[in-house]
């Protein structure tokens, strides 16, 4: 990339973030009103939910070099909940996973939910679930709080790598999300993630230019093929069908 291109990147990914920390005043605004609303009637939060992921669209709507094809959305049901579980490229998978258009909440790292608007959207209005990486106790409440959630027919998204890869190629996936799971007998949700990398690297916050990325929905892992598996074994069978379709 030339010099004068990789200076435009620069100064546009500036003028961009700036932009998402401007709006991100109002949208959070909204999302309080729409929460105090719908708080008596919505008690798994589906408009709050959605109503993020139209937040969070908004930004890949209005980045024009940006393209991202959604494949499969019709397999999901939103009479039912689910585990998801996707590889992990980008930061800008969240913004990107959200143009499922889809109730559900997220384990995020505590660190997150202290960002301004951002992160205290996620904690008020969505009731997503914060993680304190390492800490066994922060561990232990966020696998409790799961649990009740998704026996509430509440949907979860995990990041079984449990961090962005470096190049692309998806890590080992931790058992936590398969655990859960097993114990509550609510069906997988694998989803393939491609491209995100290229559009921000990871410890980057320069965007790369003109990106197609893709969000692909793949076929339900029914409980009734994992009952008898270790929660190990479910990992490693979810992470190879997931790799089988992320586009290199």
């Amino acid at each position: 990339m030339s010099f004068s291109k990789t200076v435009l990147n620069k100064i546009f990914s500036v003028l961009f973030i700036a932009f998402i920390g401007i709006s991100s005043v109002f949208f959070f605004c909204v999302a309080c009103v729409l929460r105090i609303c719908t708080a008596p009637f919505d008690q798994r939060r589906i408009v709050s939910n959605v109503f993020s992921a139209f937040w969070a669209s908004v930004y890949i709507w209005a980045m024009p070099p940006w393209s991202v094809k959604i494949i499969g959305r019709e397999k999901l049901d939103i009479r039912e909940n689910y585990v998801f579980v996707s590889n992990h490229q980008s930061q800008l998978d969240i913004l990107v996973l959200y143009q499922l258009l889809f109730p559900y909440r997220w384990v995020s790292k505590a660190s997150v939910f202290r960002l301004p608007f951002v992160g205290w959207n996620m904690a008020l209005n969505n009731g997503d679930i914060k993680l304190k990486r390492g800490d066994k106790d922060s561990i232990k409440a966020m696998m409790a709080e799961c649990e009740a959630l998704l026996r509430q027919n509440i949907s979860i998204f995990f990041f079984p790598e449990g961090t962005r890869s470096k190049d692309g190629r998806i890590g080992r996936f931790k058992p936590g999300a398969f655990i859960l799971a097993k114990n509550t007998g609510v069906d997988i949700q694998p989803i393939a993630i491609s491209n995100t990398i290229k559009a921000l690297p990871k410890h980057s916050l320069t965007f790369q230019g003109h990106t197609e990325m893709t969000v692909k929905v793949l076929d339900t892992i029914p409980f009734s093929r994992f009952r008898n598996m270790t929660p190990e074994k479910i990992a490693d069978m979810t992470r190879t069908f997931i790799s089988g379709h992320v586009e290199s």
